[in-house]
C-alpha cells in the first residue's frame, strides 16, 4: 500500500478570480434586496430563497476556494466532490433563489437602461441573445449538461484540466453555466420560466440522472484507473490505492450525486399525483358571466 501523503490543512485556501466573483455577486444580491420591496405575505418565502443564495455563494467558495481545492490535486474523490458541487448543490440552489430581479436592482438606473438597451438591440450581444435562446429551450440544456459532464471526464481531457489552470477554470465555468441551464428548466424561477409540464419534468431529471449513473458505472467498474495524472502519484492522503480512490469518486457521483435529482422527482411527482386545489373566491367571480 502506498505511504499516505499530507493532507491539505484547514488553513490552505486559495484566492483567486472565483472568490472575487462570488463575493462580487454577493455584494450584489444584498443591495438588491435592499433595494426591493417585499410584500409583506412572501417575507417568509422571501426569506427562504435569499438562505438559498446566500448557501449557494458559500458552497461556490467551498468548492474553488477551500482545502477541497487543494485536496482534489491528490484525490480523485476529491476532485468528484468539487464536480457535485459545482453541477448538483450551487445551480438548483441559484435557481430556487430566484435573484435575478434582485442583482439587476443593484445596479443603478442609468447602467439598467444602457446594459438592457445592448442585451436587447445591441449587434455586439446578437451571438449572445442567440446563445440564451437556444439554450433557454430545454433539449439543448439537456445535451449541454450530459455531454459537458461526459466529454470532461474523458481521460485525456480531464488530466489536461489538471495541468492546466486556463482549461480547469474552462471546465468549471461549463459546468456551472450548463447545470445553470439544467435547473432553469426545472425549478420555476422567475422572471426566468420553466416550459416543461410536472411529467415531462420528471422525465427531464431522471435523464439526466441515469447520464451521471452513465459516468458512475464506468468509473466503478474499471479494472485499472483511468487518470494516469493520480495513478501516478507517489502517495494520497489516506494512503488508499489509485482504484480505490477512483471507485469512491464513483460512489460519491453515484449516491450523494443523486440526491437532488431525487428530491427534485420527488417534489414533482408530489404536485403531479396531487389533487387540484378549489378555485378561490375570486376565480369563482371571474368565471361568472
Amino acid at each position: 500500500m502506498p505511504a499516505a501523503a499530507a493532507t491539505p490543512g484547514f488553513w490552505t485556501w486559495s484566492f483567486d478570480p472565483a472568490l472575487v466573483l462570488v463575493l462580487a455577486a454577493t455584494v450584489l444580491y444584498r443591495v438588491g434586496d435592499r433595494r426591493t420591496v417585499t410584500a409583506r405575505q412572501s417575507e417568509h418565502r422571501q426569506r427562504f430563497r435569499n438562505a438559498a443564495f446566500y448557501t449557494a455563494m458559500a458552497v461556490l467558495v467551498i468548492a474553488l476556494n477551500s482545502p477541497l481545492d487543494a485536496l482534489s490535486e491528490q484525490l480523485f474523490w476529491a476532485h468528484m466532490v468539487q464536480h457535485v458541487l459545482l453541477l448538483l448543490v450551487a445551480p438548483p440552489l441559484i435557481v430556487l433563489a430566484r435573484p435575478w430581479v434582485r442583482l439587476w436592482r443593484a445596479l443603478t438606473l442609468d447602467t439598467r437602461r444602457s446594459l438592457g438597451r445592448d442585451l436587447a438591440l445591441g449587434e455586439r450581444t446578437a451571438p449572445l441573445r442567440w446563445f440564451s435562446r437556444t439554450l433557454g429551450r430545454p433539449l439543448p440544456s439537456f445535451v449541454a449538461f450530459s455531454v459537458v459532464l461526459l466529454v470532461w471526464h474523458v481521460p485525456v481531457l480531464f488530466e489536461a484540466t489538471l495541468r492546466s489552470g486556463t482549461l480547469h477554470a474552462l471546465e468549471h465555468t461549463l459546468f456551472f453555466s450548463t447545470a445553470l441551464m439544467f435547473w432553469k428548466q426545472v425549478i420555476d424561477s422567475p422572471p426566468l420560466h420553466a416550459r416543461l409540464t410536472d411529467p415531462e419534468r420528471v422525465v427531464y431529471v431522471i435523464g439526466a440522472m441515469i447520464v451521471s449513473w452513465v459516468l458512475a458505472v464506468v468509473l466503478a467498474l474499471a479494472p485499472h484507473p483511468l487518470y494516469g495524472f493520480y495513478a501516478h502519484q507517489a502517495s494520497r492522503p489516506g494512503g488508499i490505492s489509485a482504484l480505490a480512490d477512483q471507485q469512491i469518486a464513483a460512489g460519491i457521483m453515484w449516491v450523494p450525486g443523486s440526491i437532488t435529482f431525487v428530491i427534485v422527482i420527488f417534489a414533482y411527482v408530489h404536485r403531479w399525483l396531487m389533487p387540484p386545489a378549489p378555485p378561490t373566491r375570486a376565480h369563482r367571480l371571474a368565471s361568472q358571466p
